[in-house]
């Protein structure tokens, strides 16, 4: 029970975070000639979004700070427990960080409110710190000196590049189901940023394997190591999909006139939500993965 919230908060934590960034980042390589906001069709539904992505985000924290206290007290009391929250908010990592993140949260939620259209770059760099901090608490903690920041590192670059992708494929399905006139050119955007955030994740996931992982016997032979074999495969999955719309079915649109190009938009909105689903099994997997000893340990021991 204890064990099954911890999970499901962090979860829920992860992909408002993860959301909130993808779509704060979007306008910027989606739209990068427009001084103002996105087309006004889509720019209050993309308003709304990253609006509720942001409060998710703060609300989520809650308790998510609830079942760690729960977890480490083992019962479920302490997780409206003063005399359990106070000292962990105060004495410990976690809470000196959840702290830090409740405030930045705020302050995301504030600029969305009060800036609106105005600014489209501070509400994504914020949120790209809010995203990267998730770095500053779990297992990349239980390394010293220099390692450790280069694990904290790697974990942020690759939380940084699957919230680019979640959260961009969220947008880029409202920009097909839409029927925008631009939708290729944006498709070929994402595409290019897809091609980064693949990159990075795939060279930021070495790091961390190497850290968390470190053989090829703790791979498969550990709860941890199999768990993390599902998550690739979920992510190859999605990436065979981004695959297919690149070098299919985004060459098709408009290739044997008008009258082939819808039934191919409304094709690549279902790869693009099929890609969205994989993504929250992967979300999923990390969450519970997160509360596990990691596998070098579990062999170690």
């Amino acid at each position: 029970m204890l064990e099954g919230g911890l999970i499901v908060s962090r979860f829920l934590h992860y992909t408002a975070v993860l959301v909130l960034f993808g779509l704060s980042l979007f306008p910027l390589y989606a739209y990068p000639y427009r001084a103002g906001p996105q087309p006004a069709r889509s720019g209050l539904r993309a308003y709304w979004f990253l609006l509720s992505a942001a409060v998710v985000a703060l609300l989520s924290s809650l308790p998510w700070l609830a079942f760690t206290a729960a977890n480490m007290a083992g019962n479920m009391g302490a997780a409206l427990d003063w005399e359990t929250l106070g000292p962990i908010l105060h004495d410990t990592s976690f809470g000196f960080v959840w702290l830090a993140r409740a405030a930045l949260a705020l302050l995301i939620i504030g600029l969305i409110v009060v800036g609106r259209d105005r600014n489209r770059i501070a509400p994504a760099l914020l949120a790209a710190a809010l995203l990267a901090s998730l770095a500053a608490v779990g297992h990349t903690q239980q390394t010293e000196g220099a390692a450790s920041v280069i694990h904290a590192g790697a974990d942020a670059l690759h939380l940084l590049a699957a919230g680019a992708w979640i959260g961009g494929l969220l947008m880029l399905a409202h920009v097909l189901a839409s029927g925008a006139d631009d939708a290729e050119q944006v498709l070929m955007r994402f595409s290019g940023m897809g091609y980064v955030a693949v990159a990075i994740l795939i060279a930021s996931g070495l790091v961390n394997g190497w850290y968390l992982v470190g053989t090829l016997d703790a791979l498969v032979s550990t709860p941890y190591g199999q768990l993390l074999i599902a998550k690739l495969c979920a992510f190859a999955g999605m990436l065979s999909l981004a695959v297919a719309n690149r070098f299919w079915l985004v060459p098709a649109l408009g290739s044997d006139g008008g009258g082939a190009e819808q039934p191919v938009l409304d094709r690549l909105r279902r790869h693009v939500i099929a890609e969205e689903v994989l993504g929250l099994v992967v979300v999923l997997i990390v969450s519970a993965l997160g509360t596990m000893e990691p596998a070098a340990t579990q062999l170690a021991n």
